[in-house]
């Protein structure tokens, strides 16, 4: 059975962190639809005065947070010593867990474009230790498809592995048709899914979906896209819904507010990084 739209959402133009604009898709209004992610922010810019502030060194705790750059550069750095770029078509993964301070650049490039996802832990890995990965290009194989190719940046796809993320079953495709072409993908019908049009318009399902949407697909086991007259680059992500409560705080995710408070009172305390803590 062919998935079909649910909902679609272009989001708001904001600023994050020291400065930085950017179009926030997802976030606390589409969080039950959307699950397990919690938000998707996107970034388009040839102007690096609208990111180069960055986002200074700041918490998190309960989620992860996935950074792909498709263009322009990102350098990390957090509390547990790690430092690293990625660059053009690359992939930053970092596990928040019981908690992490962590800060992202964005260098001046010619054009920044790609997105950042928060990906929601269950409340059985919300305490995991903190941990920080990247997907360099090497280890990303992009896979001939009819029409295009798709690029895997995480999970699985036809046989082919990606990078496999340690708790939810995440599929994360970056793909590419090319004018007029058609694609159809198989997907487990248990699974929740969702696609953002990165670049161009593309139909969906029969329905045209403009640059820039977000769409939650419903039920069923296949998904068929179509690009226009131009090229389009679409972004597919699919995982298990938690069905969980949450608890939502600026850059902390819980699932009551009793532990969301006591993490703002970790954080006054100084006791926010639990080193000690016995996982």
């Amino acid at each position: 059975m062919e998935r079909k739209i649910t909902e679609q959402i272009t989001g708001f133009r904001t600023q994050d962190g020291a400065g930085v604009n950017l179009v926030r898709v997802l976030g606390h209004d589409t969080v039950n639809a959307y699950d397990p992610i919690l938000m998707l922010d996107s970034f388009d810019s040839t102007n690096p005065d609208d990111y180069t502030a960055g986002f200074p060194m700041h918490p998190h705790r309960g989620i992860e947070t996935i950074s792909y750059v498709y263009r322009g550069k990102m350098t990390h750095r957090d509390s547990l010593g790690n430092e690293d770029t990625i660059s053009d078509g690359e992939v930053q993964w970092m596990t928040a867990g019981s908690g992490i301070l962590h800060e992202e650049k964005l260098p001046a490039s010619e054009r920044l474009l790609g997105v950042q996802l928060w990906l929601n832990l269950s409340a059985s890995d919300k305490w995991v230790p903190p941990a920080y990965h990247s997907v360099k290009n090497n280890d990303i194989e992009e896979i001939e498809i009819e029409g295009g190719k798709l690029r895997l940046l995480a999970g699985q796809y036809k046989g082919h592995q990606g990078y496999l993320s340690k708790y939810l079953p995440l599929d994360y495709y970056d793909i590419h048709l090319n004018p007029d072409a058609e694609f159809c993908i198989n997907t487990d019908k248990d699974r929740s899914v969702m696609l953002f049009t990165l670049l161009g318009d593309c139909y969906v399902g029969g329905e045209l979906i403009k640059e820039k949407t977000a769409i939650k697909l419903g039920t069923g086991d296949t998904i068929k896209l179509k690009a226009k007259d131009k090229k389009a680059q679409v972004l597919f992500v699919s995982s298990r819904r938690l069905d969980e409560p949450v608890a939502w705080g600026g850059p902390i995710v819980m699932n009551t507010k009793e532990e969301l408070d006591q993490a703002f009172a970790d954080l006054r305390e100084g006791t926010f990084l639990k080193k000690d803590i016995e996982y």
